[in-house]
């Protein structure tokens, strides 16, 4: 599998991934098809990200569901 199709390491790297193709495709220097080529591999880290923020958003939720509660208001203002 070429290098381009892998899945990335992480969250962070796809951001950092679709951040660089952006700026490839903004610089107007890339053929048609490498941009399509681009294009595509951006689709893909854009599902991923979405599907990574999903799964966190599904985890806090039983989180907060479960044994972790909203602080109350006043237990803020003691910290200060």
């Amino acid at each position: 599998m070429p290098k381009s199709a892998s899945a990335p390491k992480s969250f962070e790297a796809a951001i950092s991934e679709l951040e660089a193709i952006v700026h490839q495709m903004e610089s107007g220097e890339m053929t048609l098809e490498d941009a399509l080529d681009r294009y595509q591999r951006g689709a893909g880290l854009l599902k991923y990200c979405q599907d990574t923020l999903s799964a966190a958003e599904q985890r806090i939720q039983v989180l907060e569901n479960g044994s972790l509660a909203p602080l109350p208001a006043d237990a803020m203002r003691n910290e200060e």
